[in-house]
């Protein structure tokens, strides 16, 4: 006897190439990326790009306006803009890719677990998702890194933490799209696990939307670590942060702007960049969007 076996097939490459065609067509989507790969490239490149140590003083060169010894100024204590914002970058990618990787790695399961389940458990864990959801975003991470203590690491789990209803909410979401589809219950017919039939059959099709609001995340992630350690909550110094540098130089606007110009519009940039970035990618993993 033959047993006939169903499974989801993963993307093929020419559907991969597609899709990847598709997001070079949306002008935003390619600035975005060009943005996201300049920064990260800053951050790995750091060490050895950096004109001056980031945490290295200098009583003589206070508050100095950009030149060519310091193209973006110096700090309250003589520190090198330039170079802070180079390692500041690492703070900022770090904590948003961690963070959202906690989140995702949290709240896909969950998500495919509820979906998938239904009944009681689906209830439960939906009401426990329903009471996270209603305490904003930003003020759950506050409390969560608060009460871990204030440092980038606790900053990054304060986030994914308070990321994680999203990813539930989404992944259950497709999930109860795709467990009727026609291919799930033949997988069933045959005699497939319910293991089996979520991890091979149902989990595939969750991936693309997951990718996209996961993209989406990161800057969300970027501003909130910005927003924590702007209030002490997150890197500490005299580690380099964007947000620790906009909380120094909102004492000294008007006596020097540049040290909190800098790091303000690196900021908006990131956030920029990964926003056109999820929402090409949503549109090329969309073929009815085209």
């Amino acid at each position: 006897m033959t047993t006939l076996v169903i499974s989801a097939q993963p993307a093929e490459p020419s559907e991969l190439l597609r899709a990847f065609r598709r997001l070079l067509r949306r002008r935003s989507a390619v600035v975005g990326g060009i943005f996201v790969l300049f920064f990260i490239l800053v951050a790995v490149l750091a060490p050895w790009i950096s004109p001056y140590d980031p945490a290295a003083t200098n009583w003589s060169a206070v508050r100095k306006a950009p030149s060519m010894a310091h193209w973006m100024g110096t700090d309250e204590i003589g520190r090198d803009v330039l170079a802070r914002m180079i390692w500041g970058a690492q703070a900022s990618l770090l904590a948003g890719v961690v963070s959202v990787t906690i989140a995702v790695g949290l709240g896909v399961p969950i998500g495919l677990l509820s979906g998938y389940c239904g009944g009681w458990l689906d209830a439960l864990l939906q009401r426990i998702t329903d009471a996270m959801l209603a305490i904003p975003f930003l003020i759950l991470a506050i409390a969560l890194a608060a009460f871990l203590g204030p440092n980038l690491t606790n900053a990054m789990i304060a986030i994914g933490i308070s990321t994680m209803p999203i990813f539930i909410r989404l992944t259950r979401g497709q999930v109860l799209s795709v467990k009727v589809e026609d291919y799930v219950e033949a997988a069933r017919a045959v005699g497939n696990s319910h293991p089996r039939i979520a991890v091979r059959h149902v989990f595939p099709n969750v991936v693309a939307p997951v990718l996209v609001q996961a993209t989406l995340s990161i800057a969300t992630a970027i501003i909130a670590e910005a927003s924590l350690s702007f209030l002490g909550l997150g890197q500490q110094p005299p580690a380099p942060s964007w947000g620790s540098m906009l909380n120094v130089a909102k004492n000294f606007l008007s006596q020097a702007p540049w040290m909190a110009s800098f790091p303000g519009l690196a900021i908006c940039l990131i956030v920029l960049g990964f926003n056109l970035l999820g929402d090409g990618l949503r549109d090329a993993l969309d073929p009815k969007e085209n």
